[in-house]
């Protein structure tokens, strides 16, 4: 059964919605904003107490947290537990209550709500909701003000302690939870963050990359078929004169032998032309920044993600570092006895700790950043030489970029989004042949 927690609990409708939950689930009710007792003897120490316990705990709440549940409130049920409604005996009356607990919770405590619901089939019986009032920024903490010592030590109270609401019961405060209500009591802590990020470098617009790259590889299929080494204006590669790891080192000598070969190149073509044009696009598009400026706030440790909505992102490729040969697959692999088989290009290694990291995640592009600390009025800039980002629709003259950030040791959650103006679009044709031919 789910209950509904959008609703205020003061009226009788969404007492007795909270009621059928409970006896529908029983303990397993209980929440940071809900407690269950099936009985309390609300005339001894130790039911007070409980009850006391309970309050302080709703009253050190954080206010964002709780306001996700019955607008800030938490209820406590008495007289309810899975299948039935066993209730108190009537006749406990509110003040009488407040002054029981008054020497628990101290005198600046903020008031409580009381309702009841009655049950049975006499007039004698009664389900007690006590309901604690919403949390709000600028409340100090609410220690105990006087111990208790019960049979059961969960029971207990000790003079002085602080108490919040675990994920079902009551329990003291850790040091973070002590740290996060002084915030609360400053009157919501730090400034509201306002952040502004821009982009540094464009956002590529190429054309015709699909089918670039497709005749790129038919000109190598065509060159290895007709068994001659090709010059570098069809764009195939050398390796058809180097030996071959399949054929034990030496070139394919039968037709069945370049069948075989061709039959495995074109088996793994799908993967290689998508590794193929992470390396084009990679040495072709220029790489692209972000500057953050946090205006009038020091974030501490933020985590900034920023989505370009609609493009990809590959790994940015010095210039020096285009190689044809990782844009086409050759159908025999080639060999270079003078070089370790992955160089530092190659390798692409992260160090611990660095800031920026890229990914593809569904349809869009992000990167997230994760700095020491945003100064205030400082520029925070990521390096441009780490990833490159297209553009999926190449008819598009604009991306649109949304950013979330949170910092270390705050609930707060900062948003953002603004449009970027892609670059000019370029064919695939002309982008390979600056950034591969180039000189040849």
């Amino acid at each position: 059964m789910t209950l509904a927690t959008d609703v205020i609990p003061l009226g009788e409708r969404a007492q007795r919605s909270i009621l059928d939950h409970v006896i529908a689930i029983g303990d397993e009710a209980e929440t940071t904003y809900l407690e269950v007792k099936s009985s309390l003897d609300l005339s001894s120490k130790v039911g007070v107490a409980k009850v006391a316990k309970f309050l302080l705990g709703a009253a050190n709440r954080r206010p964002r947290e709780a306001a996700t549940h019955f607008h800030g409130y938490a209820v406590l049920v008495i007289g309810a537990q899975k299948g039935s409604t066993p209730g108190v005996p009537r006749g406990v009356e509110a003040h009488e209550l407040e002054d029981r607990l008054r020497p628990y919770l101290g005198p600046q405590f903020p008031a409580f709500e009381f309702g009841r619901i009655g049950v049975g089939d006499g007039d004698d019986r009664e389900v007690l909701f006590v309901i604690a009032q919403p949390p709000q920024d600028g409340q100090p903490i609410f220690p105990c003000h006087k111990g208790f010592q019960g049979e059961d030590r969960r029971d207990n109270l000790e003079d002085g302690a602080v108490y919040v609401r675990g994920t079902s019961n009551t329990r003291p405060a850790r040091a973070g939870e002590v740290l996060a209500l002084v915030e609360r009591a400053r009157g919501g802590g730090r400034a509201p963050i306002d952040l502004h990020v821009e982009i540094l470098g464009s956002i590529g617009r190429v054309d015709r990359v699909d089918e670039v790259l497709e005749r790129l590889y038919d000109f190598e299929e065509e060159a290895f078929s007709k068994r001659h080494q090709p010059d570098k204006s069809t764009f195939a590669s050398t390796s058809m004169l180097l030996a071959s790891s399949v054929l034990g080192g030496r070139p394919p000598q039968t037709a069945e032998e370049r069948a075989e070969c061709l039959d495995a190149w074109r088996s793994e073509k799908p993967a290689h032309v998508a590794q193929g044009r992470e390396h084009f696009l990679g040495v072709g598009l220029p790489g692209i920044g972000i500057r953050v400026v946090s205006r009038d706030r020091f974030v501490a440790k933020p985590h900034l993600i920023v989505t370009f909505h609609g493009c990809e992102v590959f790994d940015y490729r010095e210039a020096d570092e285009a190689d044809y040969n990782k844009v086409v697959e050759p159908v025999l692999p080639r060999h270079d006895l003078l070089r370790p088989a992955f160089g530092p290009s190659e390798l692409r290694i992260t160090p611990r700790g660095y800031p920026v990291v890229w990914t593809n995640r569904g349809d869009d592009a992000e990167v997230v950043l994760t700095p020491d600390s945003f100064r205030p009025n400082v520029a925070w800039t990521s390096d441009q030489d780490d990833y490159v980002i297209l553009a999926r629709d190449s008819q598009a003259g604009s991306v649109s970029v949304t950013w979330v950030l949170t910092e270390d040791g705050s609930d707060a959650v900062a948003r953002g989004e603004f449009k970027v103006t892609a670059a000019e679009l370029i064919d695939a044709a002309d982008l390979f042949e600056t950034a591969f031919l180039k000189g040849e």
